[in-house]
């Protein structure tokens, strides 16, 4: 009877279809990432090295294409409630006033996409942190700097580590600083306020998509400063032993 009850209280949309094709599509990056490691890189390339080869580029393509798509449409989707909307006003994300010098009620984000996939997508993730319904200042600020500096900067990444430079474990601390930053900006707001605009009365909301998708961006970037300070400390110590030779 318990396990009915607790059945019950799932939302309906847990798994559907929107949202299996979301999941899908974040495996999707992480295979075309694998694939693309296996044509980039030397057979003879470590198996570190190779993880953050496909690391780097999954991220710059999740920077790209799902978070370079939440930034469209907080600039260019929009509904004016009142005006042929029928939607229900109160379900939707307030958007700041003023946004982009609008004094109008217009309502931006995601959950004004319509039927358009990427739109979905992040309605699917709204579920958990409702934020990413719509226009969030501190989100869509941090959302730039991720899209036009992280994701170039990881493409940069893959590019000499597939070229043996040595350079690639530089930039991986400065990239692994920023995405570390990034995460503690995006929730401490949340957690100075009681989470009000976050979810987690079920596993997937909580688990998966709040605790998963995000402590990836912090364990992940642990191992790449983890694995560059080392790599710079063996390249010191080399030196050292050529200095006193």
């Amino acid at each position: 009877m318990a396990s009915d009850t607790a059945a019950s209280s799932l939302p309906p949309d847990l798994f559907d279809q929107t949202t299996i094709i979301s999941l899908l599509s974040t495996l999707a990056i992480v295979a075309t990432a694998y694939a693309t490691s296996r044509q980039a890189l030397a057979p003879t390339t470590s198996t570190a090295l190779r993880f953050l080869f496909i690391w780097h580029l999954a991220d710059a393509l999740c920077h790209f294409l799902l978070e370079g798509s939440f930034l469209y449409h907080c600039f260019f989707s929009y509904v004016v409630p009142g005006e042929g909307d029928v939607r229900d006003v109160v379900s939707l994300f307030p958007t700041p006033y003023n946004f982009l010098g609008f004094e109008d009620r217009r309502i931006y984000g995601p959950q004004a996409g319509g039927s358009n996939p990427f739109a979905q997508l992040w309605m699917v993730y709204a579920r958990a942190d409702r934020r990413w319904a719509g226009a969030d200042l501190g989100v869509i600020s941090l959302e730039l700097l991720t899209v036009f500096f992280d994701g170039p900067l990881a493409v940069y990444i893959c590019y000499l580590i597939a070229k043996k430079n040595p350079k690639a474990s530089i930039w991986m601390i400065v990239l692994a600083t920023c995405e570390l930053y990034g995460g503690f900006m995006t929730f401490c707001p949340e957690w100075l306020t009681g989470n009000i605009n976050l979810d987690g009365s079920n596993f997937m909301y909580m688990w998966v998509y709040l605790v998963f998708f995000n402590m990836l961006w912090v364990f992940i970037p642990l191992y790449a400063v983890w694995y560059a300070f080392n790599d710079i400390s063996n390249a010191f110590a080399a030196r050292s032993t050529k200095k006193n030779l």
